[in-house]
């Protein structure tokens, strides 16, 4: 990003979990003709998810089947056509709606691995993927702990990865992410939070970003109340802080988790470094789930999916929204245009 010069990207897109709302979403987002402007899409989806995005939007996509992720839509992608790798993983069998299982797991985890793949080889420069499940994902045989993580395998990827959390200039990462809760203290060590805040750093200010300023978070209630709710803010995490100030990093806290979102909404901060998962994400969905934007921090391409979930309560009836969807496609292109 930065100075490099504008291209126009090719953008690898899955439509998530079969069970949920994610293809009709799909299905909806590149319905839209200005979507398909803005980027060359390589849409990777069994017939059958694709299928039945199409039932649940009403609509018939402008696509053409290739053979490769390198094979243009036949035409000219530009003006509208979408290429269209198509595996039939399933065989023509429509997966159960609404619920977790193997055979959704087992499409989504393929379309992935193509993505990877694609990505891998040059054939695209971002990928977006509609809401995934990630109990369908294990179900088909994934062991990692969530789809960063076999991203990062796919993609040969060494050291530390993060999921950041967008939403409108507010940006959040974690020092532990899709763990237990009652395995997270011991996780949270000096060079962990100094990782979570090195990555979301160097990623905003890549976004622009001069210098960023990073609110840190502690663990315990309170930040730990002065060491009577937990030591772990005065062993490990202030240190760390101080240490990554010494360095010239805008960095800040530890502070309560319950209060320092306040100050973050108001513009005090660019960014949150939380603890553990619901630290951030509650916070961030509250304040705009339908428009909220995971990325994939570390990746060498740029990764994005809209924070809301597969949504199995809404599934099959045709009313989601693809506002965070769309917000994660216009990243990922953003991102990918820089080179």
């Amino acid at each position: 990003m930065g100075t490099s010069t504008t291209v126009r990207p090719r953008i690898a897109f899955l439509l998530g979990d079969v069970g949920g709302v994610g293809p009709e979403m799909g299905v909806k987002l590149l319905a839209d003709a200005a979507v398909r402007a803005a980027a060359d899409v390589l849409l990777i989806a069994d017939p059958v998810v694709l299928a039945e995005g199409e039932r649940v939007a009403g609509v018939k996509l402008p696509v053409q089947r290739v053979a490769a992720a390198d094979a243009p839509a036949a035409g000219n992608e530009r003006e509208g056509r979408i290429a269209w790798l198509a595996d039939d993983v399933l065989h023509g069998t429509v997966p159960a709606l609404a619920q977790s299982t193997t055979e959704a797991g087992r499409a989504a985890l393929h379309g992935i691995t193509q993505a990877a793949a694609a990505a891998r080889q040059g054939r695209v420069q971002g990928i977006v993927f509609a809401p995934l499940n990630k109990h369908s994902l294990r179900l088909a045989g994934m062991t990692h702990e969530d789809e960063l993580r076999y991203l990062q395998e796919m993609l040969a990827v060494p050291g530390f990865v993060c999921e950041f959390n967008i939403t409108g200039n507010l940006w959040t990462s974690r020092v532990t992410s899709h763990v237990p809760l009652k395995d997270v203290a011991p996780l949270i060590t000096g060079p962990a939070v100094r990782n979570a805040v090195l990555i979301i750093d160097r990623a905003l200010r890549l976004a622009g970003v001069a210098k960023p300023r990073i609110a840190v978070t502690g663990l315990n209630p309170h930040a730990g109340d002065g060491g009577s709710i937990g030591m772990e803010e005065i062993e490990v995490i202030e240190p760390a802080v101080r240490a990554m100030q010494a360095e010239g990093l805008d960095t800040r806290g530890p502070f309560s988790p319950d209060t320092v979102f306040i100050a973050a909404r108001r513009g005090d901060y660019d960014a949150v470094v939380s603890m553990y998962h619901d630290q951030g994400q509650i916070a961030m969905k509250l304040m705009g789930f339908e428009r909220g934007v995971t990325l994939h921090g570390g990746l060498p391409v740029p990764v994005t999916t809209p924070a809301s979930g597969s949504a199995f309560d809404i599934a099959g009836k045709g009313v989601a929204r693809i506002d965070g969807l769309r917000a994660a496609f216009e990243l990922a292109v953003r991102m990918a245009s820089a080179g």
